[in-house]
């Protein structure tokens, strides 16, 4: 046991070098474990009174990989690969729950260069919060005896918690390593704890393919769907987990359910997801109305390293062609919502992403059963606006007019934008399907009943069409969906 400069820490483990991925995420989960138990230990011992009379401090473990050449490798690439010569290294947390994430990735860098990882223990403190897999009371107890806390264990840093890797704006030291992945190791943690408080549901249960949705009618479909699914003893889908974690098992591998204690008042942005091995399965969020919802949880969900998320939702239609229940692709966005203008300004484009476009379209086409020119009927892609002001329809209409006809916007919400942005910025997949609900700018707006009739005819049909797509999705390649679009002049190894 280390207790040098009067810190008391757990016996540093050598750095080794490993060129077997499976073998060197085994050496981050042992020194995960034995460093968040040694602190778990410690932290209860004082609470139940044994005195402390020397800092308390266990390091994440890390990742490293160090070459030697400009050599170029295979073009066709968007991620696997770093960026040049030199040491390139990331810490790391939660090495079970990312364990198939960290065996993908720290595979590709052995088979892309060559060359052998070294895994080790890092200079980066956990914090003591995060040495539990969620908030407990005893870790929010900032108090006992007579001294906090924070003066015998690390509490989270803001410091090491940034996206100064994501924005493009990390300066690093001289002679440090580059970075290997866009989020360090205390960042993931301050992210998966964020999720249960946001969701009702361990990050365990999220899934690859994300709904995001601003209606809760979105919601208590899939709720449907994913408990229908389970009785039937359909042959896609383990397992289906909702609000509270209370999990429903797929009757065909003889599970029961559900199996949990439901919450007694939904989460800010509660979560539903389906399960499938290896994380394949479908996760929807209903993020509630506003850009800031919007930002908050992608925010979050974008250190799990989704494979894509999708924009299920409500939007004004502003053309006078449209009818209520039309859909609306999105293939560019007016950004007015500015929960991002300063992490990514505005004169950064959103591309609309062809794998996902193709998909959405392929999929509205099979599920209406139209298609070329008579799909037009009924779908249309152009640009959607998004603003910060749920009343922007009592701004003053010559400008707001202006200013949508300006931009060729066919729709306005409030959340699209920042979720295609965060998708960008995060490099996570997106893409936008909203219906229309709406045409304030025409005389038609939300009344009771006309609300309940349009819900009744759309709300099934919008959800089959985006996990349809979904579906088209997982079948892709995956180097295809997460393409060199997404990546940045000199971008991290890590997907």
């Amino acid at each position: 046991m280390n207790t040098a400069h009067d810190t008391l820490s757990p016996k540093l483990i050598a750095t080794e070098a490993f060129t077997d991925a499976s073998a060197a995420v085994g050496r981050l989960h042992d020194i995960y474990g034995r460093n968040t138990g040694f602190l778990r230990h410690r932290l209860e011992a004082y609470l139940r009174g044994e005195p402390l009379n020397a800092r308390v401090r266990a390091t994440y473990p890390f990742v490293r990989i160090t070459t030697t050449t400009h050599s170029r490798l295979d073009s066709r690439l968007s991620y696997g690969f770093v960026s040049g010569p030199g040491a390139h290294q990331t810490t790391v947390t939660r090495p079970d729950l990312f364990r198939a994430y960290l065996t993908e990735q720290i595979g590709l860098l052995i088979q892309n260069h060559g060359l052998a990882v070294e895994i080790g223990e890092s200079d980066e403190p956990i914090p003591i919060h995060f040495a539990y897999p969620r908030d407990i009371n005893i870790a929010t107890n900032l108090h006992a005896g007579d001294r906090p806390l924070r003066d015998f264990f690390d509490t989270p840093d803001l410091a090491v918690m940034d996206d100064a890797i994501v924005n493009g704006t990390l300066r690093a030291s001289p002679g440090a390593p580059a970075p290997l992945s866009l989020f360090r190791a205390a960042r993931v943690d301050y992210s998966l704890h964020r999720l249960y408080h946001y969701t009702g549901t361990d990050p365990e249960h999220f899934q690859n393919f994300v709904i995001l949705t601003n209606y809760q009618f979105y919601a208590d479909a899939f709720a449907l769907f994913g408990r229908e699914r389970m009785r039937a003893g359909h042959p896609s889908g383990d397992a289906f987990v909702e609000p509270g974690n209370v999990v429903t098992r797929n009757a065909r591998l003889g599970g029961a359910g559900p199996d949990g204690v439901p919450h007694g008042r939904m989460p800010q942005m509660p979560a539903w997801h389906l399960v499938e091995p290896d994380s394949g399965g479908t996760t929807l969020i209903n993020i509630g109305t506003g850009p800031s919802n919007a930002r908050n949880i992608t925010d979050h969900v974008a250190v799990l390293r989704p494979h894509a998320w999708l924009m299920l939702g409500h939007c004004a239609g502003l053309r006078n062609t449209q009818t209520i229940g039309d859909y609306v692709l999105a293939h560019g966005y007016v950004r007015e919502d500015h929960v991002l203008d300063a992490e990514l300004p505005l004169w950064v484009p959103i591309p609309a992403l062809a794998e996902i476009q193709v998909a959405i379209e392929q999929s509205v086409s099979e599920v209406i059963g139209l298609s070329g020119f008579e799909l037009k009927r009924i779908m249309r892609t152009g640009t959607v606006a998004s603003v910060d002001n749920r009343n922007w329809e009592l701004s003053d209409h010559v400008a707001v007019i202006r200013k949508l006809s300006q931009s060729r916007a066919i729709a306005l919400d409030m959340e699209s934008a920042t979720i295609a942005a965060n998708g960008f910025r995060f490099r996570v997949p997106y893409g936008t399907l909203l219906c229309v609900s709406d045409k304030p700018l025409h005389g038609e707006i939300k009344l009771a009943g006309m609300a309940g009739e349009f819900y009744r005819k759309r709300v099934g049909q919008h959800l089959e069409i985006g996990l349809k797509a979904l579906e088209k999705l997982k079948a892709q390649e995956r180097e295809r969906l997460h393409s060199r679009k997404l990546r940045s002049l000199a971008e991290v190894a890590f997907q």
